[in-house]
């Protein structure tokens, strides 16, 4: 029997069984007016379902498509067609290309994704790069990335292009661009429709500058002090983090770009960071179920797109085996348990949690464990590669394969259906505006006195080494609200941030505030301690407000801080 006979066997099943589910969350409703008579009379012709063109498109399709579809790597280079010496030797030495729009061309890649890192990210190990410098040039990549993709036998689907852009210390594009509190902030804030209007405004902007796929929310309920989650959570309790994660999710899919529940089944539940090992999750199936799952729960009713597995030993379910490879946990939790249909993507395979083995295998067996898209494999080639021959020698079984590249096309067409707004919506008022409505609602007191200003006369402000530009951006928003700011001498309002200790705090400090996580208030002894969760120009501002009396601190921690109340304030 011929390749493509066999294969048109083999697909038919499936893809009409995907037509059927839908594939992707659930179905988009008609258009207005479909199925209706026009006002001449004839029945304008429907929309074609995402799902419906997606298993059309797949059957079309060589073995050497449906491998790049599942791909997802990362690139060097700030443009698609022109890099620099080093971006090229870099690309070179990751797949055999000096361009990412050759990457795209020779592996006919379903999507790339921009990477990029600052001061205080966790991730930052595993991004050896940036892509990112201002928003034209964001926007120029993305268009020469989809002109590559265009070209592919899957062009008729638009390229996902790919971020992190989470807010708080992992934010991809910070510049020219309105900047989020981070998640945590979110958490205190405690208002879901803030979340969702802020997230919509993001959404927006991304989409803009050409980025459908943002692998955010973190639905990580954090249970444990980990570090590489920290701000990223949205609290230690499952159900208010489930509403955070929820609006979220509404907000990006609003806007058009697809949001990504992370890290599944709950990277909370360690301080171990998978960046530079595996971590080993030791709680029972109950716990699990009643404390990690609720936010994916609760982000998969919100109907998002894609979910992340986490590179995580959950030894209550599958002992020794990461999420990333284990059918226990992506089969018969997340798509049996839970019920998602939607695309589900690897965390970055060049994570030291899970790149001990070659490239091709550990790409083959993420697909065979129920993942759609293998994200950043250390070696673009050797990925491809190991996937080809698997599919061919049976180790992948086609169905498989077919499977996940329908859901990936199924996302596409779905995300193609929403049109690109423009590039004056980035910073517009309405967006600062939900921006700064969120920061402002997220400060919490967790000791001292809600009435009148916090501080009187001169203030002196310091910071822990490495945050002076936190601590000038506070200096000025001071000033701009009334407040003597003098260079020493006055009452210390002293800032700390991620991963700062108590050596970092100051014992003559009036006020001490936290810009990331609270915990290290718990050992403070300033009489005034607050938290803003985040050091962007919006937090810092509405910090100011709070301490020269003008605004009240409405926020309420959404993690536990030893010996201290959620908040000061009734």
């Amino acid at each position: 029997m011929s390749t493509p006979l066999r294969r048109a066997l083999v697909v038919l099943p499936l893809v009409t069984a995907l037509i059927v589910s839908g594939c992707a969350g659930s179905r988009e409703p008609a258009p207005p007016g479909a199925g209706s008579p026009s006002a001449t009379g004839a029945a304008p012709a429907p929309t074609p379902d995402p799902a419906a063109r997606a298993a059309q498109l797949v059957g079309t399709l060589a073995d050497e498509d449906l491998v790049g579809q599942v791909l997802m790597p990362y690139a060097y280079g700030n443009s698609a067609t022109k890099v620099s010496g080093g971006s090229a030797a870099g690309n070179r030495k990751l797949a055999g290309v000096e361009t990412p729009a050759e990457m795209i061309a020779k592996y006919r890649l379903g999507g790339l994704i921009l990477v990029g890192f600052s001061a205080d990210d966790p991730t930052s190990d595993t991004n050896p790069t940036t892509n990112v410098d201002n928003p034209a040039q964001v926007r120029e990549l993305t268009a020469g990335l989809q002109d590559a993709a265009g070209k592919l036998p899957a062009g008729a689907a638009p390229a996902l292009i790919g971020i992190d852009q989470e807010f708080g210390v992992v934010t991809r594009i910070s510049d020219g661009v309105t900047n989020l509190p981070s998640p945590m902030a979110f958490g205190a804030a405690g208002d879901p429709s803030i979340t969702e209007s802020a997230w919509r405004a993001a959404g927006t902007e991304l989409a803009a500058l050409g980025v459908n796929v943002d692998f955010a929310p973190s639905a990580d309920v954090l249970d444990a002090n980990s570090k590489v989650i920290g701000s990223r959570s949205y609290g230690s309790d499952p159900k208010a983090a489930g509403a955070q994660v929820g609006g979220a999710v509404r907000g990006l899919q609003g806007a058009g770009v697809a949001a990504t529940l992370k890290h599944f089944p709950g990277h909370g539940q360690t301080a171990a960071d998978s960046h530079k090992g595996l971590p080993v999750v030791t709680a029972d199936r109950k716990k699990l179920e009643a404390t990690a799952l609720p936010p994916f729960s609760a982000g998969i009713a919100a109907g998002a797109w894609l979910v992340m597995a986490g590179h995580l030993d959950v030894r209550a379910v599958d002992p020794e085996v990461p999420a990333t490879f284990s059918r226990k946990l992506l089969t018969d939790v997340l798509r049996g348990q839970l019920g998602f249909t939607g695309v589900l993507v690897t965390d970055a395979m060049d994570m030291a949690a899970v790149a001990k083995q070659p490239p091709g295998t550990t790409a083959v067996r993420a697909l065979n464990a129920g993942n759609d898209l293998v994200l950043m494999p250390p070696n673009v080639t050797e990925a491809y590669d190991g996937v080809l021959a698997a599919l061919r020698d049976g180790s992948l079984p086609r169905a498989r394969l077919v499977e996940a590249v329908t859901r990936v096309l199924t996302l596409k067409f779905r995300l193609a259906e929403h049109p690109r707004p423009e590039m004056g919506t980035l910073n517009s008022a309405g967006h600062q505006e939900a921006a700064r409505l969120a920061s402002t609602s997220a400060i919490t007191l967790l000791r001292g006195s809600c009435a009148g200003p916090l501080v009187t006369g001169p203030v002196t402000v310091t910071a822990a080494s490495g945050r002076e530009r936190s601590r000038d951006r506070l200096s000025q928003a001071l000033s701009a609200a009334g407040v003597k700011v003098v260079p020493s001498g006055g009452a210390v309002v002293h800032l700390v941030g991620y991963d700062d200790t108590a050596a970092d705090l100051r014992a003559d400090a009036a006020v001490t505030v936290a810009t990331d996580t609270p915990y290290l208030l718990g050992r403070a002894k300033s009489k005034v301690l607050l938290a803003t969760y985040s050091s962007n120009s919006a937090s810092l501002t509405a910090l100011a407000e709070v301490l020269a009396g003008k605004a009240r601190p409405t926020g309420r921690s959404p993690v536990p801080v030893g010996g201290l109340p959620r908040t000061s304030c009734s």
